[in-house]
């Protein structure tokens, strides 16, 4: 090869990784929207499956496990036999989804190999047609770990860059998925404190105002709010905000 074929060569191989990561990198964007927009798990899982799907050439099949305390789950995927190669793996109790889940690196195999490298799941898996299979760890929120698994039926399955890139993917994806997490769960914690503290304003002004009419002090006038919620059997905040707007009603 000539210096001028060497350098189109590079060129060709410069432009295709450059469209490969531009498609990675669109992936991610459009998983920050989704979290932006959406809270449902559910949801998002199903829309990573879809992004890679289109991102990673060969990847006819994509699917998430995650690993809870009764056992891995498949929480997403993008075709019914993509969820067979799972439950066929959780049945073995071997396989590469499991092995990413299970250790935190990227599994990266030919149909060659699983015979010698999960001879439990390659007697589940027989006539799958998958040539190629590709597991990258993908923990979805603190303490689940799980994988990210695509199948292929590609002749030369998944290559070196796919699983550098599905890394790549992945190890973005868990830290939008941690943060977008943690601020759901503080939107959360913030919701109730709101709620907290307006049950505490509405008791303790139905409490002020069982002091001023019955002259009592104010351990006594909370326990006969507390008696009369009992009594209703409602909550105290109920029993509170009805006192008081009945209350306050009655002023009009």
């Amino acid at each position: 090869m000539g210096g001028g074929q060497r350098a189109a060569a590079e060129d060709h191989v410069a432009e295709l990784l450059i469209r490969r990561l531009d498609d990675v990198t669109g992936a991610l964007e459009g998983l920050s929207q989704v979290l932006e927009q959406e809270e449902d798990l559910a949801v998002i899982l199903d829309r990573i499956c879809k992004q890679v799907s289109q991102a990673i050439p060969g990847a006819d099949m994509v699917s998430v496990t995650l690993l809870s305390g009764e056992g891995p789950v498949t929480r997403a995927a993008t075709r019914q036999e993509a969820l067979d190669l799972d439950l066929a793996q959780y049945r073995a109790d071997e396989g590469p989804c499991l092995h990413a889940a299970r250790t935190g690196q990227v599994v990266h195999a030919m149909a060659v190999e699983v015979p010698r490298r999960w001879p439990g799941f390659d007697a589940e898996a027989a006539g799958s047609g998958v040539t190629g299979y590709l597991s990258a760890p993908l923990c979805v929120d603190e303490g689940i770990p799980g994988s990210l698994n695509l199948y292929g039926a590609r002749t030369d399955g998944f290559r070196a860059l796919d699983a550098a890139l599905l890394e790549l993917y992945t190890t973005a994806a868990e830290a939008a998925l941690r943060n977008a997490r943690r601020y759901l769960r503080a939107r959360g914690q913030a919701a109730q404190l709101r709620q907290a503290l307006t049950s505490r304003a509405v008791i303790d002004q139905a409490k002020g105002i069982v002091m001023a009419v019955h002259r009592v002090p104010a351990e006594e006038a909370f326990a006969l709010l507390v008696d009369r919620s009992q009594r209703e059997n409602v909550k105290l905040r109920e029993f509170a905000e009805r006192f008081v707007d009945d209350i306050l009603g009655g002023d009009d």
